[in-house]
């Protein structure tokens, strides 16, 4: 089977920029515990990128890239396994090593798929894939191949982000920083899900328009110097106030949301492009806002957030798809210039054909 992996360079982390390197890999026997799934669609994200810059830690040459996926089960270890699993489409849980705690992962050992160590042979960007049936879930039916496919990292850390951390529920003001990103977007569609309504920022005018005919009530430059002032005019009368921020920038978004947050308000941090840090300011403490990280997800949290886009009918948004393992690089430049909105997905295999073990 083909497979797309790094090939090794020289240079420094952060300066390097590792070619990508089609290989050929022999087509995986389940164990006892694990099914084979044909992938269809694999989908890109910010890991990749970083480990191509040797910016990601475990990176290695040997393991395929990209941890989102779809596929068809197409053989199991056991018997049981092949009647509960065989043709059905799936959705890969994107990492191991975190059961259930809302608190973080179990274990110390928790890792994501692809291009690393920490999961051997594991990884979307190939065309078969042996993996443990207890971490797929049923891909929804309402979403196509490129759609499931663009759901498991992003999906997992926005629910986190959004409900678990964020405790979004319904009739409260959120805002949704940079919007346009895979994580933003699906915050954003959990957030108005849950009956929220939803602001967000963005550099691009172009993407804060899509943003409101997504569902976004409205929108503001972060270019702006004041753009918390506009922001706080956006605000309903009824309830002028955010009640939480689900952020991905970090910098100055203590400093920027305080003066819109109720008193009690919640911060959620899943990244921080903007730099390692986020200051927090005697105004955040004298009003009692809580700042709270977040990253990828549970197990758990993985079946619910499925479960929500099903019961919810949600959409990932797809920015830009491309046809065969051998046009993958594409998807990379496209990230790099920051032009997506929505999700980079490949396609792999036609769904059609008929894989013989």
């Amino acid at each position: 089977m083909k497979a797309v992996v790094l090939e090794k360079t020289e240079g420094t982390p952060g300066q390097v920029y590792y070619p990508l390197k089609a290989t050929d890999l022999p087509i995986p026997t389940p164990a006892p515990t694990e099914v084979v799934i044909k992938i269809l669609a694999a989908a890109l994200n910010h890991k990749d990128l970083f480990c191509r810059q040797h910016l990601y830690p475990g990176v290695d040459f040997d393991i395929p890239l990209f941890g989102d996926g779809v596929g068809i089960v197409v053989a199991a270890g056991t018997p049981t396994l092949e009647r509960q699993w065989k043709g059905k489409k799936v959705v890969l849980v994107p990492g191991r090593g975190w059961t259930s705690d809302p608190n973080g992962p179990e274990t110390g050992n928790y890792a994501t798929l692809g291009g690393t160590r920490f999961l051997p042979n594991e990884g979307t960007l190939q065309e078969y894939v042996a993996y443990p049936a207890e971490d797929i879930e049923d891909a929804p039916l309402h979403l196509t191949n490129t759609e499931a496919a663009a759901l498991p990292l992003c999906g997992l850390t926005a629910y986190r982000a959004t409900i678990t951390k964020g405790h979004v529920t319904a009739g409260q003001n959120v805002l949704v920083t940079g919007i346009g990103g895979g994580v933003a977007l699906n915050a954003m569609q959990f957030a108005a899900a849950r009956g929220a309504t939803v602001f967000v920022t963005s550099s691009s005018e172009e993407k804060l328009s899509k943003a409101k005919e997504l569902g976004a009530s409205a929108g503001v430059n972060y270019k702006v110097s004041d753009w918390e002032k506009q922001l706080a005019k956006l605000l309903p009368k009824s309830r002028p106030y955010l009640d939480a921020v689900i952020d991905g920038a970090g910098g100055e978004i203590v400093n920027k949301t305080s003066g819109l947050l109720k008193h009690g308000g919640i911060i959620v941090s899943y990244g921080m492009t903007l730099g390692p840090q986020a200051p927090f300011t005697i105004k955040a403490l004298l009003k009692n806002i809580e700042m709270r990280g977040s990253t990828m997800g549970s197990r758990k949290e993985f079946a619910d957030m499925v479960d929500l886009v099903r019961n919810k009918q949600i959409h990932p948004v797809i920015s830009h798809v491309v046809n065969g393992l051998n046009n993958v690089d594409e998807l990379f430049e496209i990230m790099k210039r920051g032009e997506n909105f929505g999700k980079l997905v490949v396609t792999v295999s036609d769904e059609g054909d008929q894989a013989k073990l």
